[in-house]
């Protein structure tokens, strides 16, 4: 019974990924492509991203668990990004990424290469909704990654990415799974705001 219902649940998420990247302008603000299949992002707070709701900085301020139809033989890179920064009326620091991951074996993330470790949200106060998306692109064969190594006490070097840039450069692709919220400031924000030395 619940092989002749998979594919039903499958193809639902196929279709949904992608028209809500439409929907929220990712395509064509962060990627040319929507993925077509749905990665799972849970937050240690009890709370999944869900294809563009609406999380508080409190609610995903810890390291998320990220799972997707990996195959164990290849590697991946996971990326987070918020092209909303400052806000999405003005984005002149167009991408912000708040995480960046390569060489990951199957669907292992924390076995993953840290090229830029992991800061939850922080939009700045009145700036509204920004949307936060992740994005995994499977590999041709491990990297060797140029990049600066950001931990996450540091916002510098995290403004004016771009993922499509990123991809391009080391021959990702389009992205092969991803899903997305939004979120705008909380009392928290001020604390990661520390966080980062602002």
């Amino acid at each position: 019974m619940f092989a002749l219902r998979r594919p039903l649940f499958s193809s639902r998420f196929f279709s949904s990924v992608a028209k809500n990247m439409e929907k929220h302008c990712v395509v064509p603000d962060v990627v040319d492509v929507a993925p077509e299949v749905v990665a799972e992002v849970s937050y240690p707070s009890g709370v999944k991203v869900d294809l563009g709701n609406e999380l508080t900085p409190t609610q995903v301020k810890d390291i998320p668990s990220v799972k997707w139809n990996a195959d164990n033989n290849a590697v991946y890179t996971l990326c987070m990004t918020d092209p909303d920064a400052p806000s999405r009326q003005d984005p002149k620091f167009r991408e912000w990424h708040h995480w960046l991951v390569g060489n990951i074996p199957g669907g292992n993330v924390d076995q993953g290469e840290i090229l830029s470790a992991y800061v939850g949200s922080g939009p700045p106060k009145g700036t509204g909704l920004h949307r936060y998306v992740f994005l995994i692109y499977k590999q041709n064969g491990k990297i060797n990654f140029d990049e600066k190594r950001l931990p996450n006490n540091s916002g510098d070097g995290r403004g004016g990415f771009s993922i499509r840039k990123f991809a391009e450069k080391y021959k990702l692709g389009q992205p092969i799974a991803g899903n997305l919220y939004q979120a705008q400031w909380d009392d928290y924000v001020p604390l990661l705001y520390k966080q980062l030395g602002g």
